[in-house]
Formats: C-alpha cells, structure tokens, sequence
C-alpha cells in the first residue's frame, strides 16, 4: 500500500507488534516483543510498573523510535499513515489543555489543525457525557472530565483504532462503568481497542483479549477466557483432620499449602480426588471449594519476579 491510499477501513485496525526492542544505553525498556490486536476487540494490555507498556504504546505512535522492530497499523508505520487522526486516536495521559479555554474550544481548536469540520467537537463532547460541561473552562475539570475529554480528543477523527493508556484514572465507579461500557460500543462497531490498565479486576470485566508482559518481554497473550482457563487450579478445603488429609493428598502426589490449622490450599488435585482421599483418611469436611482463577491472580503468577525496574 502506498502513501496516500489509505483510508479508516483498509489502513488501520489490525495492529502488529513485531520484535520490537528499544534500548536506551544500559537499559532495554522492550525486549524482542511480537503480539497482534485484532478489530472488533478490547485487548487489555497488562505489565507491572516498569514493564515496559507504555514505551510500547509510544513506540506505535512513533513518540519513540524502536531500537529494531516495527509496530504497524495493517502494515503501516504510524508515521507513514496518511492523516493519521482519522486513522488513530490515542490518550496516553490525562488531557491538558490552556486552563482557560472551555473544553469545547480546546476541541474545536484541534479540529481547525486537523482540517475536521468543527461540528464534530460538540458530537465527541455528547458522545463522553460532557455537554454539559462544554463551556467549564478546563482549569475546573475534574481528573475524570479530562480522561473524558482526552477520548473525545482522541475520537474527533472518527479512527479505526484507539488506544489508551490507565484511561481510568481518576475515574469513579459510575465513571468507570460509562468507560467500560463505551468502549465496548467501540469494538462492537468493529473498531480496534487497545487499553493498558492496573485495574485487573475492571480488564476482566473489559477486555475480550489480554497481552500481558513483563520486563519488556511477551508473558502471556490470549483471549481472557484461555488465560484463565490457563491457570493452575486451587481446591481449599477445610477440615479438623487437617494433618491426616494433609499426608495422603501429598502421598497422592498433590501440592498442599496450609494457611491455616484447620485449612487446606490444594493444588495437583481436584474436589472430587479430594473427597476420596477425605474418606479414606476419615476426614470430616467443613469446606471443599474449588477457587475460580482470576485476572489478577493469574496476572501476578505469571509476572512473579519478572517485575523489572525501568
């Protein structure tokens, strides 16, 4: 494809991350990272603090140059998409804008830059919920009107793809709810969502897909229900027999954690494996519950000692 052909339908929405490595000096902020995000979905983008996820992010939209690798929208760079905010819309932080000027105006200024009729600031700011506060100066919004306004910056060019960085920030739950529930809508149309977010528990309510790394390297990727299905599988069981059923599950070649006297965390067998082993030990059970994996603790299983500082 040439510079120029491009349009939101045939130029953007799959996005290929491809080897991509940035070093600065003695530090490799990414390291050999490859994953892909598909249109019609949120993939949740997860890392701890210095995982290297928002260098990434930077990367794709050329706010970084990439040691080696490419991050490519359909097989174009970022920086050779043709009118990229028609193409790419992305809030990295919180918007900021003169804190005099009502957000509506900070809108309708980035439409004139961009060649977009200016009509479409008062469409974005009713598409956030902000209408009613198109004509607050900026200086009185809260941390959530701007993550609000940040998006509606982000949608003016009505992209393909949009991606955001801790886009909850700031943000009740009602807000958080609204945020959820928006850019579901997006990817439902078909759009491509990309969001890096610490809320783990809010991503598996969210995302369709998860790309998790750490270190700057690929940890894990995948639909949610695949990565938690991907978990290791944990019984708890209670009972005052606690050591006898202890020693024949491990007899039984089961991992046995004891949190408690009289609790037991199972891992290596499941519930009904468990019962028989109750019975033949003549252990009354008081508790027998197989934990549900979440997000957050397959997150930080798979991340445990891989959180580098960068």
């Amino acid at each position: 494809m040439t510079h120029g052909q491009q349009s939101p339908s045939d130029s953007t929405g799959r996005i290929v991350v491809s080897g991509l490595t940035k070093q600065y000096k003695q530090l490799r902020a990414v390291d050999n990272l490859s994953f892909t995000v598909q249109p019609g979905r949120v993939t949740g983008f997860l890392g701890p603090n210095g995982s290297g996820k928002t260098t990434t992010l930077r990367m794709l939209l050329n706010l970084v140059t990439p040691t080696t690798g490419s991050a490519t929208f359909n097989g174009v760079r970022y920086a050779d998409l043709h009118d990229p905010v028609r193409h790419v819309g992305a809030v990295l932080e919180a918007s900021s804008a003169h804190k005099g000027r009502t957000g509506l105006n900070h809108l309708r200024m980035i439409c004139v830059a961009t060649g977009l009729p200016r009509s479409r600031a008062d469409e974005v700011l009713a598409m956030v919920g902000l209408t009613p506060a198109a004509d607050r100066k900026f200086k009185g919004y809260s941390l959530g009107m701007k993550q609000r306004l940040g998006i509606a910056a982000a949608m003016l060019g009505d992209p393909q793809v949009l991606i955001l960085d801790e886009p909850a920030n700031g943000l009740d739950p009602e807000g958080i709810r609204w945020m959820r529930d928006f850019l579901k809508s997006l990817a439902a149309e078909g759009r491509t969502v990309l969001v890096s977010s610490h809320l783990l528990s809010e991503m598996q309510l969210l995302a369709d897909d998860v790309v998790i790394i750490a270190a700057g390297k690929l940890i894990q990727q995948g639909p949610v229900g695949e990565v938690l299905h991907s978990a290791t599988a944990r019984v708890r069981v209670r009972t005052p027999q606690a050591d006898a059923l202890a020693k024949a599950l491990t007899e039984a070649q089961a991992t046995v954690e004891r949190p408690e006297p009289d609790l037991l965390v199972v891992t290596g067998a499941d519930a009904p494996a468990i019962g028989r082993a109750a019975l033949a030990a003549q252990a009354e059970l008081h508790e027998l519950v197989t934990d549900k994996p979440d997000l957050e603790r397959v997150f930080l299983e798979l991340t445990a000692g891989k959180a580098g500082i960068r």
